[in-house]
């Protein structure tokens, strides 16, 4: 029981930034703009987040800075596959590789410096649930801060004008357009949104993973976010389960090398992502199998008042 309870505490902690990454692949591409630069961004977030922590010692103001610069690196990938018309899948692996090379150009001499991680807190009550408590009512403030922003943009995509506006972008934009509505404006600050919200994920990374920064920190945890919003059906409250099913996997794989199961750490650790390609292809041929579409019907595909290429 104890080893399952840590190892559930562990899978929300591994869990939360992917949730947060795969909230805001959520949010652009509901609006039909994929963003494949989720680990650029992961590690920008995570780079920001630290280098202001060093400075400041003020976890709010790391935060912070790590979702504007996020928001602000993410609106040059809108201006390219928005604005100048570049393919949406290129510009994001050039973001992505951007914020890798961004990242082990300044990493390097981080390398051995380190800063006081969040602190968990308790929540009276709820803390004491046998199992569950101690996994999702006894962690720091990022993990609560994750529980907001799930519900949050469910309401907003799915229980506010708003919301319906953002998904029709996503959908039919011609008919967006023939409304009167700004379908440029609408995908460009929902991606911008989505882009700050994947910052956020990666200030967890070095604000409360880790206590010290490492080489390529995120260890290419925004291509499973990628997946993971396929995987959640382009659905905030799915991708809550999906980000902990994940969690939960990379806290295996972490437990089983410490209680030195005689696999190879090298299969462990391909784990997580063989876990990823095996749900994406159940998912895949379950949907072909019933005809089900769930993709927004635009995605990837730009948009020129009075054209469609």
């Amino acid at each position: 029981m104890e080893f399952l309870t840590q190892a559930l505490v562990a899978a929300v902690e591994m869990g939360t930034p992917l949730l947060f990454a795969t909230l805001g692949g959520v949010i652009s591409e509901r609006a039909g703009v994929i963003n494949l630069g989720m680990e650029g961004l992961l590690l920008v977030g995570a780079l920001v987040a630290f280098v202001t922590m060093l400075g400041t010692q003020s976890y709010l103001a790391a935060i912070g800075a790590a979702v504007v610069v996020a928001g602000v690196v993410t609106m040059v990938h809108g201006l390219v596959c928005l604005v100048l018309r570049a393919n949406q899948i290129a510009s994001g692996l050039a973001l992505t590789l951007f914020g890798t090379g961004l990242s082990g150009l300044f990493g390097d001499r981080l390398i051995g410096k380190t800063i006081e991680p969040l602190d968990s807190h308790a929540l009276p009550g709820l803390s004491q649930i046998p199992l569950i408590g101690p996994a999702l009512f006894h962690q720091d403030v990022l993990v609560y801060l994750s529980y907001g922003c799930v519900l949050a943009t469910w309401v907003v995509l799915y229980k506010s004008r708003l919301g319906l506006t953002i998904r029709s972008m996503g959908e039919n934009p011609e008919v967006c357009d023939t409304m009167g509505l700004s379908v440029l404006g609408y995908r460009f600050w929902c991606l911008v949104a989505g882009g700050m919200l994947i910052g956020l994920g990666g200030a967890y990374f070095s604000l409360a993973l880790n206590s010290y920064w490492v080489d390529n920190i995120t260890a290419g945890r925004g291509w499973i976010a990628v997946a993971l919003v396929i995987f959640a059906f382009w659905h905030p409250l799915k991708a809550l389960a999906g980000a902990y099913l994940f969690g939960f996997a990379i806290a295996l794989e972490l437990r089983l090398q410490l209680l030195g199961i005689g696999l190879s750490p090298y299969f462990l650790k391909m784990l997580p992502y063989l876990l990823t390609i095996l749900v994406l292809t159940t998912v895949t041929i379950r949907n072909q199998r019933r005809g089900i579409q769930v993709m927004p019907a635009g995605l990837g595909q730009g948009f020129v008042r009075g054209e469609k290429y």
